[in-house]
């Protein structure tokens, strides 16, 4: 797709790519093409590898995808299709057979402890922890893991003037077929009320963090999340660009981070999310997340300075049985 075309389609989304990644029109949209292929790629050998396949995450540096393989012998595979081949110890399944381990004994971890994933690009597990209390976080999780001291993540929702319910704001995540799917801390933690634009159409918080509106009468769904054209929901490579549209911050972007991540907010644990190091703000929640190219990932969950959490979005469609909105 030529630059004259994206910003056609997408008004903005060039100016934002360059001031939140640092890149120009023209290699954003190479940078789109890429991706696009990267994210095909990887589809087609997560299938291909099997039991061997050991994860893949988009390599910003040499714009390739990288791709995990724990069979020396199917090396092969992958770099056929131009990808980096990457001999590694755990397969992708045995890193979430781990991950759900833990999520099987968060009950007894301590409160200092603010959640763990499977990092891709490191195949190893990791346990998020608020700083100086690493000890005490593989004291829970054990030695053979790496814990990363940050700050600990929250829900967003705020007063304000948005999609509210009640005095709190959150924001639209993606349109789908009668209305639009957001964080579903949006209905919890902001009592019994209704959405100003709709009705709950079901809600799940915490655990998941996703719930979806059936809007009202008069209210026009379009098929975009900021200046994105909504295009599909294939999930998008750890490493790739995405961007988000949330009320109080805007039109942002960064990269994918890991899958799969165990969250623990002081509300509740959330599982299953993925990772970003897009900017976010109390507001933003449920706010929807996107590929440049068009491919829908996800919701605004939480998060904190360094880090925005999102709800995929195949699960939620899934879940509810919902036809995201294309255009």
């Amino acid at each position: 797709m030529s630059v004259l075309q994206i910003e056609a389609e997408n008004p903005g989304l060039l100016a934002a790519m360059k001031r939140d990644l640092g890149v120009d029109a023209t290699a954003a949209s190479e940078l789109l093409a890429t991706q696009d292929a990267a994210l095909a790629t990887e589809n087609s050998l997560r299938t291909a590898l099997g039991e061997s396949f050991g994860g893949a995450y988009f390599d910003a540096a040499t714009r390739k995808l990288v791709v995990g393989v724990t069979d020396a012998s199917k090396l092969g595979t992958v770099r056929a299709t131009g990808a980096t081949a990457k001999l590694v110890a755990q397969s992708a399944a045995q890193l979430d057979s781990a991950v759900a381990r833990l999520n099987a004994r968060e009950g007894s971890a301590p409160s200092t402890v603010t959640g763990w994933y499977a990092d891709t690009v490191t195949n190893e597990i990791v346990v998020t922890a608020v700083p100086g209390t690493a000890e005490a976080a593989k004291s829970f999780a054990g030695s053979n893991v790496r814990v990363k001291e940050e700050a600990a993540p929250q829900t967003f929702v705020k007063g304000g003037d948005a999609y509210s319910v009640g005095s709190s704001r959150c924001s639209v995540g993606l349109t789908v077929r009668g209305g639009y799917v957001t964080a579903g801390h949006c209905d919890v933690l902001t009592g019994s009320g209704q959405p100003n634009n709709g009705t709950w159409g079901g809600s799940s918080f915490p655990g998941n963090d996703y719930a979806w509106v059936r809007t009202n009468a008069g209210v026009t769904l379009e098929p975009r999340v900021g200046n994105v054209t909504v295009r599909g929901a294939t999930s998008a490579a750890t490493g790739a660009q995405v961007c988000k549209a949330g009320s109080t911050t805007g039109w942002t972007c960064g990269t994918v981070g890991s899958k799969n991540q165990t969250v623990r907010y002081p509300q509740g644990t959330v599982t299953g999310l993925t990772a970003s190091n897009v900017r976010c703000q109390p507001g933003d929640s449920g706010g929807g997340f996107i590929t440049p190219a068009g491919q829908g990932q996800g919701v605004v969950s939480g998060g904190n300075t360094a880090t925005c959490y999102f709800n995929p979005l195949g699960e939620i469609l899934s879940v509810y049985g919902l036809s995201l909105l294309t255009g």
